[in-house]
């Protein structure tokens, strides 16, 4: 196989690692995953990253001589020209982290850092099947919320190279504290994390739930729950697609996009997700803004991670000239 057909792609989140090998023709060769389990600090969850990283190149058939590069996803802040991240809400102690230099050695290849948001609009643009679209946001609604743009056929980056970080667009200024130190970003609202958090502090109340007594509460719980006709659970998802919605709405009024992509964990809920979030979002954007664009998931679903992560790496390969 050509030596620049392939390249190993790492996703670093919260929740989840994730690991797998792709084409330049967008092919998903392999894909793995494990829990990060960030109470074990960098160190720990660094060296489960490279050992997935093996693991998806053996699932794959490959060596790493293989690979053109390894693509590295990973929220932020973080900075993609030195290769460090930088204390993301999502991973406590990862302060200043060299993790490209870290790869790179082990695999013996290039590596390249991207923001997990901007990774992904990347993965979409390339490789979904949308047509004829020069104007995308991409908003990942998992452990955090996070996001990239395409302006015009470009990847927007932003002068420190994080621009995109839609989860800290605020809607309350008053509101819940959020991870970065903020209040009322739509991430204390929407997340994966939050919607968990929101949902455990109405079960301490006395409020009647089929929740009750479980001994975890997740985001995929209380959806679960919701579907089934829980009042708890019904209120905190409404309360989480409408806080969502009237974000993107103020996000298509700025950018005015064709088309919003929304993946991560939490859209494993589908139309339960997709259907009030798109509805929320065009009619309360601006008129001529909310009738231009279309809101839609994913089309690469737990995988668009590892896609990002790639399309990274190729965009990063072919010099980075165009999205």
């Amino acid at each position: 196989m050509p030596f620049r057909e392939h390249v190993l792609a790492l996703d670093i989140g919260g929740t989840k690692l994730a690991a797998g090998v792709m084409s330049r023709a967008g092919e998903v060769r392999s894909f793995v995953r494990t829990p990060t389990r960030v109470e074990e600090g960098p160190d720990k969850v660094i060296e489960r990253l490279l050992d997935l990283g093996h693991e998806a190149l053996a699932a794959a058939g490959h060596g790493q001589a293989d690979m053109a590069a390894i693509g590295i996803g990973c929220g932020g802040p973080l900075d993609p020209v030195t290769g460090r991240v930088q204390g993301p809400p999502g991973l406590p102690y990862w302060d200043d982290v060299p993790i490209v230099d870290v790869v790179s050695a082990a695999y013996a290849r290039p590596a390249f850092l991207e923001n997990d948001g901007t990774a992904a609009v990347l993965g979409e643009y390339r490789f979904g099947p949308w047509r004829d679209v020069a104007h995308m946001l991409y908003l990942t609604v998992s452990t955090g919320v996070g996001g990239g743009l395409i302006l015009d056929g470009q990847v927007h980056r932003g002068a420190a190279g994080n621009g995109g970080e839609f989860g800290h667009v605020i809607i309350d200024w008053n509101g819940r504290v959020c991870g970065c130190g903020q209040r009322g970003c739509i991430e204390a609202y929407a997340s994966g994390s939050s919607i968990a958090r929101r949902a455990s502090e109405a079960l301490s109340t006395d409020a009647a739930s089929s929740m009750r007594g479980l001994d975890v509460v997740t985001a995929e719980t209380v959806s679960s729950h919701a579907r089934r006709g829980d009042p708890l659970a019904r209120r905190i998802w409404d309360e989480t697609t409408a806080a969502l919605g009237r974000a993107i709405a103020v996000m298509i009024n700025v950018v005015e996009p064709q088309l919003v992509v929304l993946g991560g964990g939490v859209t494993r809920a589908g139309d339960a997700f997709l259907l009030p979030v798109r509805r929320a979002a065009l009619t309360q954007a601006m008129r001529p803004a909310g009738a231009a664009a279309r809101v839609e998931l994913s089309s690469h679903g737990d995988t668009v991670g590892v896609v990002g992560a790639a399309a990274s790496a190729f965009f990063y390969l072919d010099d980075g000239a165009t999205a």
